[in-house]
């Protein structure tokens, strides 16, 4: 696959900008942490090379001076407010940040549960933290909020929270999701630090949109895509321009937002650091690419497939056509139709000559591989296989699999798992195909071959199951789906 991105290069540049910051404070920084700290599968899609742990890595370089606070909304707690990609709620979500970060010897200080105002599952889940041994501290709402400066800066205010007690130059303010307070959270530091004596500053880690690429460079129209739902919009930094005569590019919440925070700010410290949202990044992404035409292309790819997944999901539950438009608008801008990867043509084609759900996939080399649903295994599956073969080299109309590794496992779907379908899932042919690779070196070369399909696209003539969708994104494999289903049904999976 073409590499866009220096990874490298962005953890040393990152990891100094970072430094400098901390030392223009006078030695104590709080660093805003937006968007996934080790799983940023969209960066890594639109800027090839990108590692989705980057940050992580960058991080764990200056560990000895990171200390993580994990903020989440009490709000959320009672509301059981869920993560879409991983299916869990935001308060497991931050045990389960709090052990990853752990296991990699990033020490986590506290968390802090933010517009807390005796909400019942946020004192379950105080009682459930102090019995874990996790220090927490409470944030209340504050009456005026944004706008009543006076209110908010000032013992009434952020005087009521909770002084969080850190030990390091570095704090780390992270979250589960949006609006969980982290902004507030490092304000609200802020004026406890000074109250103190102790200098401080806050800075905010946001990738995207990158400021120093132009507004409609695809990559952020990219990040236009990703957050549709939000109805977030790139535009131009008017107090960067003002102040410095730059054009950057940062997005609308915070530059509407900057006013007031600069307000905040210079209540807090005597007077604000910053003239302008761009000032307040640290963010070093745009200085990392290292080949800007393989970005633009692998955005472009990545709006689509917004577009797709947005579709998909109107089928699914019938809401969320002001997105599609929405999408159907940022695509216009970036000059990309729905058929822009040859997989869908060539899944929609395969699917016209057969008369099966078909599949198809561009391998890292350019070839289109297709596969069909047959009697014992499923689209997905049959692509699978047959893009496995091929980038391996192992002839398409070999036999594989040994039927002895099947059929048990299509029996115990039907005959003992209620299954109405026979057919192999993905994940159950891997399953399979590891089963014979115990006996076959030809099987074992072609499941070798599953680390050279990562970052490859598929285009599926319908919608695929979660079963399938879930094993191709473990694997890397990004997917589309034309937005209807195989069966006329009104119960799908």
């Amino acid at each position: 696959m073409r590499q866009g991105f220096d990874n490298q290069k962005y953890i040393e540049l990152q990891s100094d900008n970072i430094r400098k910051r901390i030392a223009q404070f006078g030695g104590k920084l709080y660093l805003e942490f937006g968007g996934k700290l080790f799983d940023d599968y969209h960066a890594s899609r639109v800027l090839p090379g990108f590692e989705p742990d980057v940050k992580f890595q960058m991080l764990k370089s200056m560990a000895n001076d990171v200390e993580i606070v994990i903020a989440i909304n009490a709000n959320h707690i009672e509301k059981a407010k869920m993560r879409g990609d991983l299916g869990i709620p935001y308060d497991e979500d931050v045990l389960r940040l709090i052990d990853v970060f752990r296991s990699h010897g990033l020490y986590v200080g506290s968390v802090v549960i933010t517009q807390y105002a005796g909400q019942p599952a946020a004192d379950a889940y105080r009682h459930r933290l102090a019995q874990l041994g996790v220090t927490c501290y409470l944030h209340y709402p504050i009456a005026g909020y944004p706008h009543d400066i006076e209110h908010i800066v000032s013992e009434e205010g952020y005087g009521k929270n909770d002084y969080v007690e850190t030990s390091r130059p570095l704090v780390v303010v992270t979250a589960p999701g949006p609006g969980s307070g982290k902004l507030a959270t490092c304000l609200s530091q802020l004026y406890h630090e000074h109250q103190r004596g102790i200098d401080a500053g806050y800075a905010k880690f946001e990738t995207f949109p990158i400021w120093n690429l132009p507004l409609n460079h695809p990559v952020n129209i990219a990040y236009e895509a990703a957050t549709a739902d939000l109805d977030d919009a790139n535009i131009i930094d008017s107090f960067h321009l003002e102040a410095y005569g730059k054009t950057t590019v940062n997005y609308n919440r915070d530059v509407e937002a900057f006013p007031v925070l600069k307000a905040m700010m210079e209540r807090i410290m005597g007077q604000s650091p910053y003239q302008s949202p761009t000032d307040m990044g640290v963010n070093m992404a745009g200085y990392a690419i290292v080949d800007d035409d393989a970005c633009k292309d692998a955005a472009r790819l990545e709006i689509v497939r917004r577009y797709f997944a947005a579709t998909e999901r109107v089928k699914r539950t019938g809401i969320g056509e002001e997105q599609v438009e929405r999408l159907r608008s940022i695509m216009n801008k970036a000059s990309v139709t729905p058929d822009l990867s040859p997989a869908r043509a060539a899944a929609l084609d395969k699917e016209a000559v057969t008369g099966a759900p078909a599949g198809a996939m561009v391998l890292p080399d350019g070839r289109v591989i297709t596969g069909k649903t047959g009697d014992l295994l499923g689209a997905a599956s049959a692509l699978l296989m047959h893009a496995l073969k091929a980038v391996t080299g192992v002839d398409d109309a070999e036999q594989v699999i040994d039927d002895a590794a099947i059929e048990p496992i299509c029996r115990l779907k039907t005959e003992h798992l209620n299954s109405a379908n026979r057919r192999l899932h993905s994940d159950e042919t891997l399953i399979a195909l590891s089963i014979t690779s115990a006996t076959s070196p030809v099987a074992a070369r072609v499941i070798a071959g599953l680390e050279q399909l990562r970052g490859c696209d598929a285009f599926f003539s319908v919608i695929i199951s979660s079963t399938d969708e879930a094993l191709y994104r473990k694997l890397g494999i990004n997917v589309c789906c034309e937005p209807k289903y195989e069966r006329v049904s009104l119960y799908h999976k």
